[in-house]
């Protein structure tokens, strides 16, 4: 686990052309030096002259991403430069250092992340390939598994989650590869600063490169920086997941697919039996946990009161107790858990649910509890280390939650990312599940009775607006003609969904209003996915598949597992690990029917189901229409884990990780906001309408707090952040302009 930034030079620019990666800063007269003479693993001290100057003042700024050790690496003629901060997780000793090098000095790799089934992956290598491992960090497996196959199938056998750059300098092989794992768990951005390419685990990193930041307009308006590889920020890229940067010795650069999700036929015949498909999903589940727990240090939990954590917290407990295995470096039996409380009376708080089920299990808990004061503290922090927007403030007490495990002394925890994309737990996937009968489960009763099942459909809709407007997002009564896509209407229907919290036009300067248009948005998400996905969601994948499908390519890796996962994290130098995110579970439950994933209750087998015993939340209320309250989320994965959780997690419904909304005028987070939108540095931005941020200012506080208001601030106050933190230049027209890298 850790940051790392890299500067890759077009050969005309190279040493040999009297330029560098830094050439403001390059020391005159320096003599020319070997790769060896540029090494700074022992912290920086070793490397001199400009570009190692500026790649150690990259590196101060993610330091948080690794505070335990530091590399540069430089290549002879300054063409490419590796910089490393680490933190320390598997193999602790100098031979884990990074950058990593080959035993013949010709492949070089920062990487950041772990890849699992180490034992295994290294047995395979050095037994049939004769590869002489260095070290027993698993971040060599990237060196040993692109020397034996090359690119791109390498990537293949790489499971876990990863980014790297990897440089290849052997003669007539010159190439640099820059690679991000499947479902993008790690980040990895990139940009061109005219004859040279920056690639970075996160973008301030090139501030000292010579990165002056401005406003991607387009993007922000447009939703492309959740929806494609924009960002927030003109001319920086993100690599999207399950893709590698192909880049030429001449500096060309491709973005090429190596990995997708793939689903099965929806008009295919199910033939296995339930109780081979829930023994599929546990063995698999168990397995993902069980490589997960192997570290050189110690292994917590993130606990929250729902299923997924607390089924991780059940499974790693008995392979502990029965099975004898490590949490990590400990031969421990009680896994350390940590939680997060909102205040009781805010409806949000899950922490008491937590304890009983930590008391159930055995383990240690500790909680964090956040206050308005905690949010409004946090908030700026927050969102420098995410580099966007969010919607909610959950995102600064998953922060905050952050700083409990480093307090304690744990380096690594484990996380429930990743379950309710993968079983269908998010209110907005009922729809689609009800678009279609399931083939698949033809004698299902939603596919027997297609009457039921359009009647249940039509409530779900109208449910799923009346949620939308409770928690202050956009549901759209006359929606415009659908823009052309091949993707078919449920695709369509799921960018609504996926753009409920887009902010509104409104909120945009007039100008940008004006380059907008009539621009339907929905168009950027259908975009996003190329013709052959598009072809599938038509004609391929049930409606259900589909919506997970977008969901996990759009908001799962560019907002959840960014400001929810890595970078709140990594902020206080945690390690996050996705056991729900392993690619061999998750092919497996792709090809499961959709009918195990969500199912219908009434006649079901189960007996909580025939009593309506599960319990509901603040999202699913008792007031949600019989269709909704009807169908059990995430069907398959309760009965998979039933051995490992209590009673009461498995009869419960979905209840998502949100922060309240609702705050009194005169608090905490009122005079933050505040503090924050002035007129002046909502204007610096230039391209938001301060009127209608002063309107929600005076509407989004008190007992009748407008929800949608509030949100706006959340928007609003993270861009001031950035563009105050970050240097961000003032928006103007030509930042409407498309960037090319």
């Amino acid at each position: 686990m850790c940051g790392f930034s890299a500067c890759i030079l077009a050969p005309e620019a190279s040493i040999n052309g009297q330029k560098s990666c830094t050439e403001c800063a390059k020391i005159p007269g320096r003599k020319r030096e070997t790769e060896r003479d540029f090494e700074a693993n022992d912290g920086g001290g070793g490397a001199k002259g400009g570009l190692a100057v500026d790649l150690q003042a990259s590196l101060r700024l993610i330091t948080h991403r690794g505070p335990d050790d530091t590399g540069i690496w430089i290549s002879a003629n300054e063409q490419v430069g590796l910089a490393h901060c680490r933190l320390s997780i598997n193999d602790l000793s100098s031979a884990g250092r990074q950058p990593l090098h080959s035993i013949d000095n010709r492949i070089h790799a920062v990487v950041n992340g772990e890849i699992y089934d180490y034992d295994r992956l290294r047995h395979e290598c050095e037994t049939f390939h004769n590869y002489p491992f260095q070290s027993d960090s698993d971040s060599e497996l990237v060196l040993a598994l692109y020397s034996i196959y090359g690119a791109p199938d390498f990537l293949t056998h790489l499971r876990g989650e990863f980014a790297f750059v990897l440089y290849d300098a052997r003669q007539g092989a010159q190439r640099v590869i820059a690679a991000r794992d499947r479902y993008g768990i790690k980040p990895l951005v990139y940009t061109r600063l005219g004859s040279k390419l920056l690639v970075a685990s996160e973008a301030k990193a090139f501030l000292p490169l010579g990165w002056k930041p401005r406003w991607d307009v387009r993007a922000i308006a447009d939703a492309g920086w959740m929806f494609d590889d924009r960002t927030l920020f003109r001319g920086i890229r993100k690599l999207l997941p399950g893709h590698y940067l192909d880049i030429t010795a001449e500096l060309d650069v491709r973005q090429v697919k190596y990995w997708d999700a793939e689903y099965e036929d929806k008009s295919k015949l199910e033939t296995r039996t339930i109780d081979e498909m829930v023994s599929g999903v546990r063995e698999r589940l168990v397995e993902s946990v069980r490589l997960r727990l192997r570290a050189d240090v110690p292994v917590g939990i993130y606990l929250s009161g729902g299923i997924d954590s607390s089924a991780i917290a059940g499974i790693v407990t008995e392979l502990a107790r029965k099975e004898k295995v490590k949490i990590g470096n400990e031969e421990a039996t009680r896994v350390t858990c940590f939680s997060v409380a909102f205040p009781e009376t805010s409806g949000f708080d899950e922490s008491r649910i937590a304890e009983r089920t930590a008391a159930w299990l055995g383990v240690k808990t500790i909680k964090k509890t956040i206050t308005e004061e905690t949010l409004a503290q946090d908030f700026a922090d927050a969102v420098f280390h995410c580099e966007h927007h969010h919607f909610d403030l959950n995102f600064v007490a998953k922060f905050a939650l952050s700083t409990l495990p480093r307090e304690h002394g744990v380096k690594v925890v484990l996380t429930g990312e990743g379950a309710d994309e993968h079983f269908a737990g998010y209110p907005y996937f009922p729809a689609e599940f009800l678009r279609e009968a399931d083939e698949a489960l033809a004698d299902s009763p939603l596919s027997q009775n297609s009457d039921l099942r359009s009647a249940m459909f039509k409530a779900v809709e109208r449910e799923m607006k009346d949620i939308w407007r409770r928690a202050g997002a956009t549901a759209y009564e006359d929606k415009p003609a659908s823009p052309s896509s091949t993707a078919g209407v449920g695709a369509t229907a799921m960018s609504d969904n996926l753009l409920a919290w887009h902010p509104t036009a409104t909120l945009f300067a007039p100008w940008l209003q004006t380059q907008q248009g009539d621009y339907d948005c929905r168009s950027t998400v259908l975009d996003s996915h190329t013709s052959d996905v598009q072809a599938k969601m038509r004609s391929r994948w049930h409606p259900l598949h589909t919506a997970m499908y977008m969901w996990n390519k759009n908001a799962l890796a560019n907002v959840l597992l960014s400001c929810l996962g890595d970078r709140t994290e990594m902020a206080h130098s945690v390690e996050a690990r996705t056991p729900f995110l392993d690619h061999h579970l998750t092919d497996y439950i792709n090809r499961l029917p959709p009918s195990v994933k969500l199912r219908y209750g009434v006649g079901a087998d189960d007996e909580s189901e025939k009593k309506g015993e599960l319990s509901l939340g603040p999202t699913w209320t008792e007031s949600s229409s019989i269709a909704l309250q009807s169908l059990n989320e995430k069907w398959i994965l309760r009965q998979a884990v039933r051995p490992y959780i209590t009673d009461e997690l498995y009869k419960r419904k979905k209840h998502p990780f949100l922060a309240p909304t609702r705050w009194t005028k005169d608090g905490p987070l009122h005079r933050m906001f505040k503090t924050l939108l002035t007129p002046r540095a909502v204007e610096q931005l230039g391209f938001v309408n301060y009127a209608t941020i002063q309107e929600a200012m005076e509407i989004a506080w008190g007992e009748k707090a407008d929800a949608k208001s509030f949100r706006l601030l959340v928007y609003c106050g993270a861009w001031v952040t950035l563009s105050q933190r970050m240097g961000v230049a003032k928006a103007d027209a030509s930042d409407w302009e498309e960037a090319t890298i």
